[in-house]
């Protein structure tokens, strides 16, 4: 894979206030090293996805880290054969991830969550550890629905993930007695989506920890209970479950 492009995506709900400073040293770095790709930057946290040499990749990272709030910060990995994105953009945004409720504050509390293989082995007892019934909940965009799905997730035809709360509201006794499992790409949307489950009333609501990149990853490309590609936003527009280009 040496001459391929490493793709990284990752996100953390953590207070910045040095937007301006710090966009400016990401974009420097960034530049430096070669690589294209978003970064989204708000009081709430940072968000990316960028793809590059695996050098290049690895020197950014370091940098980032360096810094003490990003210090342990995760990462989901790919490799393509094309550099999937045309740009490089690092932006300082209201939000990381739009919702238009500034009361949800991930950095403050965070939702509880289930690794990949204890909701694999959920799915395939049909219920959670304390028994109740799961209901996988799908908080991504139609569209991005329609490429590839846990199979019977709930799906409220999205058409921005701002519309979430509206269709919570709407929906919400229909989940009533589960344990609510949500879910998005890589784990943002349903981070702030399990947060207001909470705040209306359904206690027995979790994340997918990392999202659908990361269970695909932590159960090595079988991904138990999943039908066809995940939707990524970029050239290679849907990754099998082994995380190469559908």
């Amino acid at each position: 894979m040496s001459a391929a492009f490493l793709n990284i995506a990752t996100y953390r709900f953590v207070p910045l206030d040095d937007l301006a400073g710090l966009r400016e040293r990401l974009f420097q770095q960034a530049l430096g090293d070669g690589l294209k790709g978003t970064v989204l930057l708000a009081e709430e946290g940072i968000n990316l996805c960028l793809a590059g040499p695996a050098d290049g990749v690895a020197r950014w990272l370091a940098a980032l880290r360096s810094d003490p709030r990003f210090a342990d910060l995760p990462v989901k990995q790919s490799w393509s054969e094309i550099q999937p994105f045309q740009r490089l953009k690092v932006k300082v945004k209201r939000e990381i991830i739009r919702m238009n409720l500034p009361a949800i504050r991930p950095a403050a509390g965070r939702a509880p969550a289930v690794d990949a293989t204890t909701l694999a082995r959920w799915i395939a007892q049909g219920r959670c550890d304390e028994g109740r019934p799961i209901r996988l909940l799908d908080t991504r965009n139609a569209f991005e629905v329609d490429a590839g799905a846990f199979d019977g997730a709930v799906d409220w035809r999205l058409e921005r993930f701002s519309d979430f709360p509206a269709a919570l509201a709407a929906h919400r006794d229909e989940l009533a007695g589960h344990t609510v499992v949500s879910y998005c790409t890589g784990g943002i949307r349903c981070e702030k989506a399990a947060l207001v489950m909470q705040q209306l009333g359904l206690e027995h609501t979790v994340q997918l920890d990392g999202g659908i990149l990361k269970y695909f990853e932590e159960t090595a490309g079988q991904a138990p209970g999943w039908h066809g590609a995940c939707f990524v936003f970029d050239e290679r527009e849907a990754l099998a479950p082994s995380l190469a280009p559908a």
